[in-house]
């Protein structure tokens, strides 16, 4: 494989990819069987990496992090990095889907409230032509489930993994089990099975296209306030490396 491109984003690695050299290079880790966790990462997962020493760990030990989230490239480009476009996990979830019905991919649902992973798995059969979901778990469960759950995504020899267990639960869940996984591409996707199931109201493309998604969700979701506050705290980190230089100028 190839090794991505890479950059310091408040000392986070962010590999800057556009979508479609996203799923090619996922395409080709299932094709040559390289075991891939891969984090969507938005400001959140920044500044939780930026301020948590065993979290950002675990953001270091992922094959792949992507800038999503309006945040992560307006930190990167502040930075004076390239930064080609958001690639969003629930974008790039249907990108993959899309990919694996093309190419004969199984894929597994982990995640969500009861139901709702088989109600995304419906939707994605009407969607996606050849497609082959092999299998679907909440994310209700306690530690000594974990075992079983990870036997039972083996059992179905699924090249993908998709987690919905939200951040940081579902990073600290694929680093944890990433030497027992076989499925070959890991992702994590937050709410992504919520959206599809018609559980959670996306924001409108406008919304998307001018970086408002978050308040959006903020108009939706109130209780996220307490969360939406590390959205003003990221910006001034980010302009404190810009002008410190301090970032841009350490080696990752």
């Amino acid at each position: 494989m190839n090794k991505l491109p890479r950059i310091n984003i408040l000392g986070i690695p962010v590999n800057p990819l556009t979508m479609a050299e996203a799923v090619k290079y996922l395409t080709g880790c299932i094709e040559a069987k390289v075991n891939t966790n891969v984090v969507t990462a938005n400001a959140e997962i920044i500044m939780l990496g930026h301020k948590d020493p065993q979290y950002r760990r675990v953001l270091e030990n992922a094959s792949c992090i992507l800038p999503d989230g309006a945040g992560t490239v307006w930190g990167g480009r502040q930075l004076g990095f390239k930064v080609p476009e958001r690639v969003a996990g629930f974008d790039l979830f249907l990108e993959m889907m899309k990919t694996a019905g093309e190419k004969g991919f199984k894929v597994y649902f982990f995640g969500s409230a009861p139901g709702i992973a088989e109600a995304a798995k419906e939707k994605c059969l009407k969607m996606f032509s050849g497609l082959s979901v092999v299998g679907c778990r909440n994310g209700f469960f306690k530690e000594e489930d974990n075992a079983g759950i990870v036997s039972d995504i083996n059992a179905s020899n699924a090249d993908i993994l998709f987690v919905a267990l939200g951040a940081p639960k579902q990073e600290l869940w694929l680093n944890r089990y990433s030497k027992d996984l076989k499925p070959f591409v890991r992702i994590g996707i937050g709410g992504s099975f919520d959206v599809l199931a018609g559980k959670m109201q996306r924001a409108p493309k406008w919304m998307q296209e001018a970086s408002l998604e978050w308040l959006f969700r903020l108009y939706k979701q109130p209780s996220r306030l307490g969360r939406m506050m590390v959205l003003p705290e990221f910006v001034i980190e980010i302009l404190k490396a810009k002008y410190s230089g301090e970032t841009i100028d350490k080696a990752l």
